[in-house]
């Protein structure tokens, strides 16, 4: 079978490799059939991504059909459309007894610390595979990335009266102000792409946009009837935003960092006391989070056009070289 595989950084080559079998009784054979460009990917591509090692196959927003299954799984059909939570997780330390599974301990996440599935086949264990037939092969794929913005927003409390800023309005930010928005809460789009931030505010349906090159401060308050929104979502994984977003943030209210980087990040110490803020960070997601999502397309709460860009695998390296990543979000197909 083919596969795509990260040699080093900025190198990737294309494979022939043994299609996998099934070894374990819970086993689960996909087919891929999408694959999810995200900025994890991008940014290993570049060497720039935290946790990361080389030689690495990427790919772990996936989308595929069931093609076998070991003699012990349950409610996983061949023929099944499917989708995996790529996030493997022990069950056994702090963090998993408590049910965030999303930052357990000895965490390992497809295409990050282990092989992704960039590539014709996969195996994985039937723990982390959700099927959906009612859901198309293109829908199934932005589950992951969609479940992030739904675990950001869940980890932040908000209700329909927050008000909410989202800083970047790129996969994840839209996400997130999706999902504020089916909460109820007044939800604005922040980013310096004036473009992003017209076709982000179309599908995430959020009730405004902020430039971010120029006054934020007034814009904030113009568009929050003179206060300060009080949650505050960062996804832009950017060291200057991050720390500019604490004065953003309402009296009393939260920051929710989703977007990662290598730098530290330093704040205010007597603003950050002051206002009393909630600082949060919110990595991956869970179960409940990918349920969320689903529920969400099946009920049609989750409009076409997330996707802005289609690769055919056999264009994904040429893509991955032009270093063109401003579309909001690409998807490699396979025939």
């Amino acid at each position: 079978m083919r596969q795509l595989i990260i040699n080093e950084p900025f190198q990737m080559v294309e494979r022939e490799v043994d299609k996998p079998s099934i070894e374990g009784s819970h086993d689960v054979l996909l087919k891929i059939t999408h694959i999810g460009v995200c900025g994890t990917d991008t940014h290993a591509f570049a060497g720039e991504q935290p946790f990361f090692s080389y030689p690495r196959v990427l790919g772990h927003e996936l989308a595929a059909i069931v093609e076998e299954v070991g003699e012990a799984v349950k409610d996983i059909q061949v023929g099944d459309r499917a989708t995996v939570i790529p996030y493997i997780h022990c069950g056994e330390c702090v963090a998993c007894r408590r049910g965030q599974t999303n930052c357990c301990k000895s965490l390992k996440v497809l295409g990050v610390h282990m092989n992704g599935g960039m590539g014709e086949y996969i195996v994985v264990d039937d723990s982390i595979v959700i099927t959906d037939n009612a859901v198309s092969g293109d829908q199934l794929a932005i589950v992951e990335p969609l479940a992030i913005g739904a675990h950001a927003v869940r980890r932040s409390d908000l209700t329909e009266n927050d008000t909410v800023l989202v800083i970047g309005a790129g996969p994840i930010g839209l996400g997130a102000a999706r999902f504020a928005k089916l909460r109820g809460a007044k939800t604005v789009l922040m980013d310096l792409n004036e473009e992003r931030l017209k076709e982000g505010q179309a599908w995430s349906e959020a009730d405004g946009v902020i430039v971010g090159s120029y006054e934020v401060m007034a814009q904030l308050h113009e568009k929050f009837n003179g206060e300060l929104p009080t949650v505050v979502f960062d996804a832009t994984g950017n060291q200057q935003s991050m720390e500019s977003s604490f004065q953003y943030v309402e009296n009393s209210g939260t920051l929710v960092f989703i977007g990662l980087m290598k730098k530290t990040i330093t704040f205010n110490d007597p603003e950050f006391h002051s206002k009393e803020l909630t600082l949060k960070s919110s990595r991956n997601a869970t179960l409940e989070d990918f349920q969320t999502v689903m529920n969400y397309m099946q009920s049609g709460a989750i409009k076409q056009g997330y996707v802005t860009k289609k690769i055919a695998f056999d264009e994904a390296i040429s893509y991955f070289e032009a270093k063109q990543y401003n579309t909001n979000k690409a998807q490699i197909y396979i025939k």
